[in-house]
């Protein structure tokens, strides 16, 4: 049978019997009918923090195989797990995002420009995500993911919101405690901060790093993969052992403290494959979060996107599309991943407002871990587009630590970068941070730490590549900074007039508090 243009991607469909493959079809065309229906209309917002005329979208719901469930007094019921993400454009979009434990009638969101001001209410539109009894560790078990999308918003402003349902209204004064703020980005340059990491999972440490981040006062924050640990095993594979669907229960539960006012902006690593709700293994992503959709592919690969906050490109890249160490959607894309994010580098560094361009992804590009080290897919697809745009900084997870390399080019070190050195990637070259240690236990190194405050310099490092053809060592000698304990980064944006130096100052911060790692990225302004 001939697959159809539009169809069931070559790589999935070599996975998938007929009849899988014609419910695929059948899912993903209906979903796009339903994409054609629901925006509703909005009025002024007293305060005037609304664009006339602007329209909260209902998000699509992409699970509906949930058992009929009867709904209980919604009173009783109170939403958690507070998340919430950019839209395409961060000056005027966001996604307010939440969960139920339970099924629930009319949900909605309020809105307004003052917390004693919630007159404006919307209609949400609740993702169901079903987990049948036999499925890893799970239990019969049906989540309820709650969305709703709001769009133009004014630039730079803050908005105070409520979520809720038939029987919980937060406008009521005695849930007046539920109320959470979000503000958009900025219509132009304007210095800010934002925070990132990979690899967090459940537990104290992912807890404590929550808490630090929130007192970094960050505009977004960058999770680059790994998010929960549902599946623990990793391969995205159906047979994996230990998956647990209500272990995001608790994850979503952990972040709220921080994600209900800071957009949360995940990329997809391995352990966000779950196998069992699609072919391409993020079906129950797609539950649960509502990303930016002007990536590639929104149907293959949902974690892929980009937004402009400032003077900034941020890039999301899914390196389960060209990792060979792991490679269950090995090559989902057909290449065109790879294709988009040179259209995007290249639109990027010729717009005159954007300084920028940072890009996070799971999967190293160069990491010295005793555990999975460097990609190899990921050198071959996307570190020479890197150079040849000259990106001004390389986020990763994976590696269940924080390393970073020197300034690089073609695999060689251009330019030592010691801790408080500045590295010009208009001449230089890329640096590369890997910063897995949010809350997963920690790996291991080969080579003496060395951290700011405890330099252990070495002429190099033995480690290795993930290739298509296994493992293959490799020594290098690009391993600047390495700390082994729980920590994430904190980027501080300070823009710059034309002509003059625009700065990234980059800092490895540990769950102690203690500053482990900086350096600055240095690029004229336009």
């Amino acid at each position: 049978m001939d697959i159809p243009r539009m169809g069931v991607p070559e790589k999935l469909a070599e996975r998938m019997s007929m009849a899988e493959q014609h419910e695929y079809l059948r899912a993903r065309f209906s979903r796009r009918s339903m994409i054609r229906g629901g925006a509703v209309t909005l009025g002024a917002v007293a305060g005037g923090a609304f664009v006339p005329g602007a329209v909260a979208q209902a998000a699509v719901p992409t699970q509906q195989t949930a058992p009929a469930t009867e709904t209980v007094d919604g009173a009783y019921v109170a939403p958690f797990g507070r998340h919430l993400a950019y839209g395409n454009d961060p000056r005027t979009e966001i996604t307010v995002s939440w969960q139920v434990p339970v099924a629930v009638k009319k949900p909605f969101i309020r809105i307004g420009a003052h917390p004693w001001d919630l007159s404006r209410k919307i209609d949400a539109e609740v993702r169901s995500l079903y987990t049948p009894a036999g499925v890893g560790a799970s239990g019969d078990h049906t989540q309820y993911y709650v969305h709703a999308k709001l769009t133009h918003l004014r630039p730079g402003s803050t908005y105070y919101y409520g979520v809720g349902h038939q029987g919980f209204d937060p406008a009521q004064p005695h849930l007046a405690g539920t109320v959470g703020t979000f503000t958009t980005a900025p219509a132009g340059k304007k210095a800010f901060t934002f925070t990132a990491f990979g690899d967090e999972g459940v537990g104290y440490h992912g807890l404590a790093n929550n808490a630090l981040i929130l007192g970094q006062n960050p505009a977004f924050h960058l999770h680059a993969g790994d998010i929960a640990y549902g599946d623990p095993a990793g391969q995205g594979k159906t047979a994996d052992t230990g998956f647990d669907s209500r272990v995001w229960d608790q994850f979503l539960a952990q972040t709220e403290s921080v994600a209900k006012s800071v957009p949360w902006m995940p990329a997809y690593g391995n352990h966000d494959m779950e196998a069992w709700y699609s072919p391409n293994g993020y079906g129950g992503e797609d539950a649960r979060w509502t990303l930016p959709d002007n990536g590639p592919d929104k149907e293959h690969l949902p974690g892929v996107y980009s937004f402009v906050y400032g003077n900034t490109a941020v890039i999301s890249l899914d390196a389960n599309d060209v990792s060979f160490e792991i490679p269950a959607n090995l090559g989902i894309s057909g290449g065109t991943q790879t294709k988009w994010l040179e259209t995007q580098l290249k639109k990027y560094r010729a717009a005159k407002d954007i300084d920028f361009v940072v890009v996070f992804f799971h999967h190293c590009a160069y990491c010295t871990s005793t555990a999975h080290a460097s990609e190899g897919g990921v050198r071959n697809e996307w570190v020479p587009l890197f150079e040849k745009y000259t990106v001004d900084l390389v986020i990763n997870g994976h590696n269940h630590q924080y390393e970073r390399t020197d300034v690089l080019k073609a695999g060689a070190v251009t330019k030592k970068l010691p801790i408080g050195g500045t590295a010009y990637p208009e001449t230089e070259g890329v640096v590369y941070v890997t910063a897995g240690a949010a809350g997963r236990s920690l790996y291991a190194f080969s080579a003496p730490l060395s951290y700011e405050g405890h330099e252990n310099e070495v002429d190099s490092v033995a480690s290795f590549i993930n290739t298509k053809d296994g493992k293959q060592n490799e020594t290098v000698t690009w391993s600047r900074v390495r700390y082994l304990d729980y920590s994430f980064l904190r980027v501080d944006v300070t823009p710059a007039a034309k002509g003059r130096y625009a700065t990234l100052t980059v800092r490895g911060i540990a769950e102690t508090g203690d500053q482990v790692d900086h350096f600055t990225v240095a690029r004229k302004a336009k």
